[in-house]
Formats: C-alpha cells, sequence, structure tokens
C-alpha cells in the first residue's frame, strides 16, 4: 500500500514517529508521499527519508502550503514584513528545485483554500509560481482545494500548466473529477469515504472506479482528517486500510485490487519502481 499524502513533520508533532513508522510497515504500506508545507519542513522531511531509507521509501515534494503562506493577520493594515518574508520563502522554492534532493518526486503542498484568511489573489500567484516550477522541472504538482474546484481548473489553464500532479483529498462531483482527470491529474482518495454522510463524494466514487480506476491513489493526510470511528486522535498511514475496507465494502471491487491499481497508479505517475 502507498500513502500518498502524508505529513510525517506534522505527525511527529503528536505520536512517536518511529513507532507510527513501525506500525505503518506492519500493516503493509511500503511508501510514503510526504509534502511539505513551509521551508523548514523541506529539510525535515528529507532527512527523514534519509534515517528510514531501507527500511520504508519516503518521497517527499517542495512547496509552500496556503495556510501557511505567511504569519499575517491579514484584517491588519500593513503586512509588508510577512510579505517580505513571503517572497523569501519563494526565492527559496526556486532554489530548492533548481537542486533537487534525491527524494523529492512532486512540487506541492500548493493549491486554493477558500475557507482561510488568506487573499485569493495572493494564493493564486503563489500557485501561479508553484505550477511554473512543476513545468520547469517536469515534477507533478500537488494540489490543495477547499470549495475552489473551478478556481484551480481556471489556475491551471491561466498557467497553461503542461504536467501532471494530484488533486490531494479529492470531493467533489464527476464533472469536477472529469476536468482533472482530463489535464492529466490523479485524484486522491482519503477518509472522506469513511463517512456515510459523504454521499456526494462516495457517489463520484463509483463513478471512477468503473470508468478512471487509473487515476486513483489512497491518502491519510495524517495526522489530519481522521477516519470514522478514530475522531479525536491523529490519523496515521497504518489507517489507510479503513479507506481500502470503506472501497471494498461498498463497491464491487476487492482489497488486492484496490493496492494493486492504486500503486500501478503511483508509479505511472512519478516514473518509479514501487
Amino acid at each position: 500500500m502507498i500513502d500518498s499524502h502524508c505529513h510525517l513533520d506534522l505527525l511527529a508533532a503528536k505520536k512517536d514517529l518511529h513507532i507510527t513508522l513501525q506500525n505503518a510497515k506492519r500493516a503493509g504500506i511500503t511508501r510514503i508521499m510526504a509534502p511539505s508545507i513551509n521551508p523548514r519542513s523541506w529539510q525535515a522531511l528529507q532527512a527523514l527519508s534519509e534515517q528510514y531509507e531501507g527500511y520504508l521509501s519516503i518521497d517527499t515534494a517542495l512547496g509552500l502550503h496556503p495556510y501557511f503562506l505567511v504569519d499575517c493577520d491579514y484584517s491588519a493594515h500593513s503586512c509588508e514584513t510577512n510579505n517580505q518574508t513571503l517572497i523569501h520563502n519563494l526565492e527559496q522554492l526556486e532554489a530548492a528545485v533548481a537542486h533537487l534532493h534525491p527524494s523529492v518526486k512532486a512540487v506541492g503542498e500548493t493549491g486554493i483554500d477558500g475557507h482561510i484568511n488568506v487573499p485569493l489573489a495572493l494564493q493564486k500567484d503563489v500557485l501561479h509560481t508553484h505550477l511554473k516550477l512543476a513545468d520547469k522541472t517536469s515534477l507533478p504538482v500537488i494540489l490543495h482545494h477547499r470549495k475552489s474546484h473551478h478556481l484551480l481548473l481556471e489556475a491551471l489553464k491561466h498557467a497553461k500548466y503542461q504536467g501532471v500532479g494530484i488533486i490531494h483529498a479529492f470531493s467533489g462531483s464527476i464533472e469536477a473529477a472529469k476536468g482533472y482527470i482530463e489535464r492529466g491529474f490523479y485524484l486522491g482518495i482519503g477518509g472522506i469515504i469513511t463517512y456515510e454522510r459523504a454521499q456526494k463524494t462516495r457517489n463520484t466514487l463509483a463513478f471512477l472506479l468503473e470508468h478512471h480506476f487509473d487515476k486513483l491513489l489512497l491518502e491519510t493526510d495524517a495526522p489530519d482528517m481522521p477516519m470514522h470511528g478514530r475522531q479525536g486522535e491523529p490519523n496515521e498511514p497504518c489507517y489507510l486500510s479503513d479507506v481500502i475496507d470503506a472501497m471494498s465494502e461498498n463497491y464491487d471491487v476487492s482489497h488486492k485490487e484496490i493496492v494493486s491499481t492504486t500503486t500501478a497508479n503511483y508509479a505511472q505517475l512519478f516514473n518509479i519502481n514501487c
């Protein structure tokens, strides 16, 4: 099994990471994609990939998450200091992409979030920079969304993005799914489908399993997005089996087929052997 989205650096602040990775390996996890959120996390995640080399494969991604673009109250009159920090961080990102660590397989996590107190114009500009870097390096991009599918699709068109990537924690309509897949994107399926109330996403997943199984990946988004029945505790990679159970129980597909297909999809996306 491959967890295509797990914030190992954030998880380390909540649980003993060594035990967590032992649990992951025992559960059948063979590989984890650890996207970054800011410059501090780049080095931390790359160090983890080196530390656990030979035990568990840890891929990393370089990016600036919308949540953490700047430490700034946008209701204030001035954010000049924080804007300078963001400019510096973007410069660091470009430099890091120019000298890739062996673990780096993608650009991200980036994207657009319609719920946070960060101006949409700023989020769009930062996303545009990430898309250009991904195109320049031929690396896939990992995209975050929340009430922003239309904005992401517009941004991809505006940037004339030619590459591929992942729509992390996909929840949306069949039309939104088609829009991403037509642009070469894979869709990350996570804990939301373990909840009965997620009927819209479950209906979309039924369509995707029938028509676009080759574009699906599994993910936890640990330590966030807890599975049904595990609310109130940090999520972790070993719980990926909950997602597989939900898929198998609600659709006519076996555990073996889910694991083999999503593993092959990950290998295809990142052009690696899994």
